[in-house]
Parts: structure tokens; sequence; C-alpha cells
């Protein structure tokens, strides 16, 4: 065997040891079946106006390795002052401005916080939903948090809706860390404890979970680029995995729907310019919001089955990280909204609606109740949007 040849396979072996490496680290293997069988795929019919259903959901924490009280507040401030600039001008197919999610930990409450952020839905640019980080956590520790935070949020601030009959608050939801359902394989340290989480989260109000995608998380289920229904084993962690998909003209199962944003790969960033990078819907510096991801977004095709021309793209971030603040409140996500309103909103192939976590389920239960025709009509379906206003003590 020559030398050169032998420099070829070394290369070659090399080569195959940082694609294993990589493929191991990124935790690929979770869920690249699923990707490859595509099977959440679909065509709308020739001819008909195809509906983008666009929500930003962002895991809102002020005090993230926050050296002081006044770092938080400045962080929270700047939202309150500089998104509605970033809004100004910017409408959809109804007339609507984009509208940001806020998932607000519960451990972190602060009244000021939450009353900055309701300056910004009154004025129609974002909602409140929960988040929560926690460990080592029990059933009963899980419910008193739970009770505790969403009728604060209520009497407080006004900031979630209750059930028209039994008066409970409702309320979507992200885990912190990922760890849905005690799912980290790493256990204590990083969340959350609770085996039936899915059933105390149903039983206290939440309609559905926003956590994914987590890739390349430990965390990320093997059902990718779907909208389920999971049902919980109280046994065993991350009943969540897998489940039924939600379809047009079927009926809501288990314990909890599943709403997923678009995973897969940048076909135009690779690694060592060779291995594609993981696109999980994550917006920041280091993953701007490029015209190349919001189509790569949009082609992913998320919908409920039987409904294809009804897309649903759910992007998320970590909005008070100073480092990305410059993009998610700058020229980058600007000119992401300009390009979703260009593309995707010519009244004819496309129309583009800015949907809450709230009014993305509610169409997503529209769809599955057999409802067609125009988003528009369905933003509050089922669940109605928060007063804003403090109920009276």
């Amino acid at each position: 065997m020559t030398i050169a040849l032998w420099v070829l396979l070394l290369l070659l072996g090399a080569a195959s040891a940082a694609v294993l490496l990589e493929v191991r680290k990124k935790n690929l293997l979770v869920w690249l079946k699923s990707y490859l069988k595509q099977d959440w795929r679909a065509s709308a019919p020739e001819g008909v106006t195809k509906h983008l259903m666009f929500c930003f959901v962002d895991h809102f924490e002020p005090q993230w390795q926050s050296p002081s009280y006044e770092t938080e507040c400045a962080r929270v401030a700047r939202w309150r002052q500089e998104y509605p600039a970033l809004c100004a001008g910017r409408k959809d197919a109804d007339g609507r401005s984009p509208v940001h999610s806020f998932f607000y930990p519960e451990e972190e409450y602060r009244p000021e916080h939450l009353n900055a952020l309701v300056d910004l839905c009154r004025m129609g640019l974002g909602e409140i939903e929960i988040h929560l980080h926690h460990d080592k956590d029990t059933e009963q520790g899980l419910r008193e948090k739970l009770q505790r935070f969403t009728e604060l949020l209520i009497r407080d601030h006004g900031a979630l809706p209750r059930h028209p009959v039994t008066k409970q608050a409702q309320w979507c939801f992200i885990h912190g860390n990922w760890a849905l359902d005690n799912s980290h394989p790493q256990g204590h340290g990083h969340g959350c404890g609770v085996n039936n989480e899915l059933i105390v989260l149903r039983e206290e109000g939440c309609y559905v979970d926003y956590t994914f995608p987590a890739a390349p998380d430990p965390c990320q289920t093997s059902t990718i680029n779907n909208i389920y229904y999971a049902t919980d084993d109280p046994a065993r962690p991350k009943s969540h995995d897998t489940g039924v998909r939600v379809e047009v003209g079927g009926q809501p199962v288990g314990d909890l729907m599943i709403i997923q944003g678009p995973l897969g790969f940048m076909k135009k960033s690779r690694k060592f310019g060779v291995l594609p990078r993981i696109e999980n819907s994550d917006v920041r510096t280091s993953s701007p919001p490029t015209n190349d991801r919001v189509d790569d977004w949009v082609n992913t095709g998320i919908h409920v089955k039987g409904r294809p021309e009804w897309i649903f793209v759910k992007v998320h971030t970590h909005g008070t990280q100073e480092r990305d603040m410059d993009t998610l409140l700058g020229t980058p996500m600007r000119e992401a909204f300009k390009y979703l309103e260009t593309r995707y909103n010519d009244g004819r192939d496309w129309k583009l609606h800015y949907v809450s976590a709230r009014e993305m389920y509610n169409i997503v239960k529209a769809a599955e109740a057999g409802k067609s025709g125009d988003p528009v009509d369905y933003r509050d379906f089922v669940v109605a949007r928060p007063t804003y206003v403090p109920e009276a003590r």
C-alpha cells in the first residue's frame, strides 16, 4: 500500500470519527430517523391560498446571570422601550403588528417587570405565558407553584384568561432547561423531578406546551415538526416523546397538546464547511433570522393533518440576554418581518398572520374542528384574550 493511500485512509478515518463525534455530541440519533422520514409534510391544493401563522415565543428570563437588580430592570426596560419601535409600520394580512409571547419564569417574578410587559400587551404587541425552572420537585410542590403564580398573574396583572365555566386560569407552558416531564437524562441539577408533569399541567389549567424543539439538548423528542397530543405515563419520564397527531375532524386525547417549531438542518450553514448545522428555530445573534432561515421554517410545513394550507411556524429565543438583544430588537429582526410581509403576504398565494402562542393554539383547535378559510376568524376560538386588567380584590 502506498504512502498516499495510507494518508487518504487516515484522513477518511479521521473525518468519519469527527462525524460520529458530532452525531453523538448533538444527540442527532434521537430525532434523525424522524427527520429522514419527513412524514409531517403535505402539499396544499393547487390554487388555494396558503396561510402562514408566525409565532415568536420567548424564554424571558430577566435574572439570567444577572449581576444586579439594576441589570434585570434595564433588560426589561429595553424591551418596553424598543419593541414598539421595532414593530412600527409592520403589519400582517389582518392589519396586526408582530406579537411576542413572553413566557415569564415563576421563580423570577417581580411585579414591576410584569407591569412593563403588560404595557406591551395592552398595545397588542405581546401576551404573557408561563415558564418554569424547577429541580428535585414533587407533584405537590409543582401544583403549589403553578396555582400561586397563575392566580397572581390574573389578580395583579390580568395577564391570563379564566375558563368561562370553571374560572380556572388558562395558559401555555415552556419548561426550563427543556426538561418537560422530568425528561433530562442527567436528572438532578437539570430539572424537574415530576414524572406525571403532563397530568399536573393539564389539571392546573395548561392547554398546550411550546418547549420544543430542544436540539441539540438531550431532552429533544424523537417526534419532530408536529402538532400532537401526548399522554402521560406517571411511572416514567418523557411521556411526550411520541403522541397522536392533531388532525381535522379528530378529538383531543391524552393530557397535553404539543406544538413544535421547525427542526432540521441549515442547508447554507455548515460546520467546518462540511457538516450542516442544526436548524432548531432558535433566534439569536449567532443564528440570526435570515431570509434563508425563514424560507426553511415555512418549507418545513408544520400543519394540522388534513389542513396543509395552514402552516404553523413557531420560533423561540431567550430575549433578555444582552448578546442577543441587538438582533432581536434591531435590524436583523426588522428585516425578517419585512421579508415575511413581502414573500408570504401577497394576498393570493400567501397570507401572513402574526399570532401569539394562545392564538396559534386557537387556530390549531379550529383546524381540528374542521374550520377552514381565513384563520383570522379563529384567533380567540376556544381560549379568550386576557383582559390585562387586575381583578378586583
